[in-house]
């Protein structure tokens, strides 16, 4: 559903953020089969595992060639002109490439949150997401938001001609506009379900309660600020920084406070992570108790 450039970095962040919202599904599903057979250790035996790419391959492939297929110049950020500018191979890659990212974002993300390395799951998420935005936003030559908002080769040669709120009713009136909301509303409408669906799920199980120190609806809106919002943020500061002071100085000037936000062990960031209630030891450190 999204423009291509950006589609693999949407896939893998949302297999990730469906490890981090099950995380502790995962760690009780691990102990629940722990020296049990092999086939009910089998990943193909996890459920959260399952749901992840069927949502890759039932929703985010078909719309995003249904989005192709419709307007391929706008699904290809204006690279293509039209159906004639697509290579047929490039269908196949990018419909195996998102399930493909969808997976590894989902196995990438829960192998760490199951030897309790949670926030560098949840920093997969951001990560992808912070690169999903900075091609929406910036591009590879800094007209990534006029290529969003824009329908075609043309409308992208004129943007400078008109108006930016001109050229956003054209967008916002456009048959392109109207499929991404239909589209929108099944694919996000899914996926925040789903997300918030597991949260609530787990923190049902035991211990929950003492690791989530917020109430439910405030951890809700602290994890999606925490999984959408900040990596927009940063990717619109990155974009202004790359426009004031160019690629290099740019990106050298972003990287430190981000990483000093994200990686410091006192950080702001780390602190909100600690409300919601994700699981932080390994999934071992308390498999002799009974629940």
């Amino acid at each position: 559903m999204i423009q291509i450039q950006a589609a693999l970095f949407w896939a893998y962040g949302t297999g990730a953020t469906f490890a981090v919202s099950a995380a502790r599904q995962l760690q009780w599903w691990q102990r629940s089969v722990h020296e049990e057979g092999v086939r009910t250790r089998s990943r193909a035996a996890n459920p959260y595992l399952l749901l992840t790419v069927l949502f890759a391959a039932v929703l985010l492939v078909p719309t995003g060639l249904f989005m192709m297929w419709q307007n391929p110049s706008w699904a290809t950020m204006q690279v293509a002109g039209g159906h004639q500018g697509i290579w047929a191979g490039f269908v196949l890659f990018y419909a195996g490439g998102t399930v493909v990212a969808t997976l590894l974002g989902f196995l990438v993300a829960q192998a760490l949150v199951l030897v309790g390395a949670g926030y560098w799951a949840y920093l997969q998420s951001v990560g992808a997401h912070f690169l999903l935005f900075a091609v929406l936003v910036h591009g590879w030559d800094g007209t990534g938001y006029r290529r969003l908002l824009t329908t075609s080769r043309g409308a992208l040669r004129d943007w400078p001609k008109d108006s930016v709120i001109n050229n956003l009713l054209h967008f916002l009136t456009s048959g392109t506009f109207l499929a991404l909301l239909v589209l929108g509303a099944a694919v996000v409408g899914t996926m925040l379900i789903t997300e918030i669906g597991w949260l609530m799920e787990g923190w049902e199980l035991p211990g929950a309660d003492e690791d989530r120190r917020v109430p439910r609806v405030l951890a809700v809106a602290i994890a999606a600020a925490g999984v959408y919002g900040l990596p927009f943020l940063g990717a619109v500061s990155a974009s202004g920084l790359v426009r004031l002071a160019g690629w290099a100085l740019g990106l050298a000037l972003f990287a430190v406070p981000a990483g000093v936000v994200l990686l410091a062990r006192r950080s702001p960031v780390r602190a909100l992570y600690g409300l919601v209630g994700i699981p932080k030891r390994h999934w071992r450190a308390d498999l002799e108790l009974t629940y």
